[in-house]
């Protein structure tokens, strides 16, 4: 890599000093005419030349080797994140000490601008965390009050209260991936503990949309985060119910350490099938549905690749979408 570089420096600074040398030709012709003009013998102007030339070249070789080292430490500045850069290398020319003071007044801008910008984003998470852990609990009264009485008005409010609980849990942990900061704690959980917390919180989503859930428990056990884990396994649950008509299914398989969640739904597009996961993307469904946010199975991917598990999607048109999230963890081996 230096070697690299340093051919990039040398031919650079031959064509930096290309005009100098043109122009030492020049007055060397001149001398060299005049001289001749005046019967000067060859001899001397051959002596004078040399002479010139040994006085020159110790001074390009300085001048040579010095900006190398001036441009190795530029190039090793260059592999520093922008905030970590410290003070330039000594200027070499009244421009390039302009250009120094320049450069660290831009870099006094962009770090204050970065304190601010970190202390601002702080405070919003702050604050949203705040919010949202606040709205939890006029959440939960008026679900205690919609218990109270079993009517079709009563199911079907309880049902858009669950789905505000639902869009408040997703903003928390929408904050809490975008934070620097996380509060992972993997343990070597029971896989099927898991995922039956899941299914219970959807259960009564399966009752009102006479949907059939398939799982027959698991014996496995998975090193991850129970709260991430659990909120990855929520988001496709509830998708799968939000795009399966009414008496259709929902399996979910854990095979060699593969979970499989499937569905019998409407599928997904194959143009949208490569960006499912994007921020924002709703897609043809989404678009149809004209209640999805696009950010449900964005956090799903962010949340699984933080927890280091895959995770993938396959489906065809009309036959529903299976949603594959591999638990696998490579064995360490003990040298």
């Amino acid at each position: 890599m230096e070697r690299q570089q340093f051919n990039a420096y040398f031919f650079a600074w031959l064509r930096g000093a290309l005009p100098l040398a043109l122009l030492l030709g020049i007055c060397g012709g001149i001398f060299a005419g005049v001289f001749f003009l005046y019967g000067v013998p060859a001899e001397a102007l051959a002596y004078a030349g040399a002479l010139c030339l040994a006085a020159a070249l110790p001074f390009f070789l300085w001048r040579f080797f010095r900006g190398w080292q001036r441009c190795r430490q530029l190039y090793r500045l260059t592999q520093l994140p922008p905030l970590e850069i410290g003070k330039l290398p000594a200027e070499g020319s009244p421009a390039e000490e302009i250009w120094q003071q320049l450069t660290e007044k831009l870099l006094e801008e962009i770090r204050a601008r970065e304190t601010r910008w970190q202390s601002w984003q702080q405070q919003s998470q702050d604050y949203y965390t705040a919010w949202v852990h606040q709205i939890k609990a006029p959440i939960a009264t008026m679900g205690l009050i919609l218990q109270g009485e079993d009517t079709p008005e009563h199911r079907e409010l309880s049902n858009e209260l669950f789905r505000i609980e639902q869009y408040a849990e997703m903003a928390l942990c929408y904050l809490r991936l975008e934070s620097p900061s996380s509060d992972l704690v993997l343990q070597t959980l029971p896989l099927d503990k898991i995922i039956r917390q899941a299914v219970r919180r959807y259960a009564a989503q399966f009752v009102r949309r006479r949907l059939r859930l398939e799982y027959a428990g698991c014996a496995d056990q998975v090193l991850t985060d129970e709260k991430w884990l659990q909120f990855i396994l929520e988001q496709l649950l509830s998708n799968a119910v939000k795009y399966t008509p009414a008496g259709g299914c929902v399996t979910i398989e854990v095979r060699q350490g593969l979970l499989f969640i499937t569905d019998t739904g409407m599928g997904i597009a194959p143009e949208d099938l490569p960006r499912i996961f994007e921020k924002g993307f709703t897609g043809y469904n989404g678009r149809s549905d004209k209640k999805s946010t696009g950010l449900g199975l964005y956090l799903c991917r962010q949340a699984a690749d933080m927890l280091g598990h895959r995770l993938w999607a396959s489906s065809e048109p009309g036959q529903g979408a299976t949603f594959t999230l591999d638990l696998r963890r490579p064995k360490l081996e003990v040298e």
